[in-house]
């Protein structure tokens, strides 16, 4: 029997699953979990990249004590960040994409570069945390002075096993800078930008073996998580997709990247997958509730604020994409704020988060059906938010569609899938 392991970390979790083919299914078994989050760091908010790789090592210890054959590991994380390298020093802090640091060279890039011209090139959403805009504040800042490499984070941890410095295409096309017909870093845009042209090396495909840890093969599934939770997902057919956890990622796959105005002024992405395009937009996702839970409270499950919420009558909703709720130090405060009307229980502001959830999954839906000329009648929702029956049943009222929920890992499904697929090619 030949086993896989995934290693998925999330921007509040992370978890080991080893995975195998028996009677032609693919079983699973979830053998490590610990937990993740932004931390601040002089007025900063970064990752505790030491931790991360720390719980990366004692899951593959756990892993390997119960599945002694374990072909291959890879790891999947969220997009856009990154470690920079001075040779084979890290250069510390590793911020985090929810930091503001990137707000005062925007206009900075943009008049370098407009992002129409970005738009046309790469068919990337602007996101203020976007990689080239961060790199080019670390430019800004002089902390790219003499650094040799910039690793996103799932290749860093690989790095960090194997010793081989890779760069994934899936991940690398979240940061927009890759060019959305080449497949490779855009030279145009790292000439604008005045970046080091060494840093952008040429990009690897998911399937890709790069090394060896303690006897297994490190192989590059699709590194950026939804990359992988698209592999993950059995649909028949092709239809939209949410991908449900800190963030909601919405789209369907298509043959190439569409950039027309139209999609630049809606904010859709262009992202790399698995042999296709993920035509998708990031719409906020499961952090509205989860900060919401952590400060109304933090000790009650999930059912019964799913319960409150249900018996709830509130029917204000807010805009759940807006600034206000992507980092605010209250994410009460920030509803408290936008509302004219002032929840009173806890059931009424996780109402009024669900169903603008909801909404803004309905808004997103037209938009794609408009932008790609298709109608859609489904929508698989996968992902932690899949478990959320409340908000599955708001979705399929607001967009009109069946909403078919896979409760499952589908991004350590995916990327297992790709190291099976990877193993099969080798022999």
């Amino acid at each position: 029997m030949n086993y896989y392991l995934a290693i998925d970390i999330g921007a509040s979790s992370g978890r080991h699953i080893v995975g195998w083919r028996e009677n032609g299914e693919l079983k699973t078994e979830e053998i490590y979990r610990f937990p993740n989050g932004v931390t601040e760091q002089d007025g900063h908010l970064t990752w505790d990249i030491k931790s991360l790789l720390f719980h990366v090592k004692t899951g593959i210890k756990k892993a390997k004590e119960c599945y002694k054959t374990i072909q291959s590991l890879s790891i999947d994380t969220w997009g856009v960040d990154y470690v920079l390298l001075r040779g084979d020093t890290e250069v510390m802090p590793c911020y985090a994409y929810r930091d503001s640091r990137t707000e005062a060279v925007i206009p900075e890039v943009h008049g370098k570069i407009s992002f129409t011209r970005l738009y046309r090139h790469t068919g990337i959403q602007f996101q203020p945390f976007n990689t080239l805009y961060q790199l080019y504040c670390d430019k800004q800042s002089g902390r790219l002075d003499g650094v040799t490499d910039f690793l996103m984070i799932p290749e860093y941890l690989m790095y960090k096993l194997c010793g081989v410095k890779s760069h994934e295409y899936t991940n690398a096309t979240t940061g927009g800078m890759v060019n959305a017909e080449t497949g490779e870093y855009d030279p145009a845009i790292i000439d604008a930008l005045g970046l080091p042209e060494h840093l952008f090396c040429k990009l690897q495909q998911p399937g890709t073996v790069i090394g060896a840890y303690e006897g297994m093969k490190v192989v590059l599934c699709a590194t950026h998580d939804t990359g992988s939770a698209v592999e993950g997902i059995e649909m028949e057919g092709n239809h939209p997709y949410i991908s449900s956890g800190t963030w909601s990622l919405l789209g369907v796959k298509t043959p190439k990247a569409i950039t027309n105005q139209g999609s630049e002024l809606a904010n859709w992405s262009n992202e790399g997958g698995v042999g296709y395009n993920r035509y998708q937009k990031n719409i906020m996702g499961m952090w509205l509730v989860n900060r919401l839970r952590a400060e109304l409270c933090p000790d009650k499950p999930w059912d019964e604020i799913t319960a409150e919420a249900s018996a709830s009558r509130f029917e204000e909703t807010v805009d759940a994409n807006a600034k206000a709720f992507l980092a605010p130090e209250s994410m009460k405060q920030a509803f408290d704020k936008t509302l004219s009307m002032q929840p009173q229980s806890v059931g009424d502001y996780f109402r009024c988060a669900y169903r603008s959830l909801a909404l803004s999954y309905m808004n997103a839906v037209q938009e794609l059906q408009h932008n790609t000329g298709e109608h859609y009648d489904r929508i698989y929702i996968v992902g932690g938010g899949a478990k959320n029956r409340f908000l599955n049943d708001l979705t399929e009222k607001a967009t009109g569609k069946q909403v078919i929920a896979l409760p499952i890992e589908a991004t350590a499904i995916g990327n297992l899938r790709i190291q099976m697929k990877a193993e099969d090619e080798s022999c």
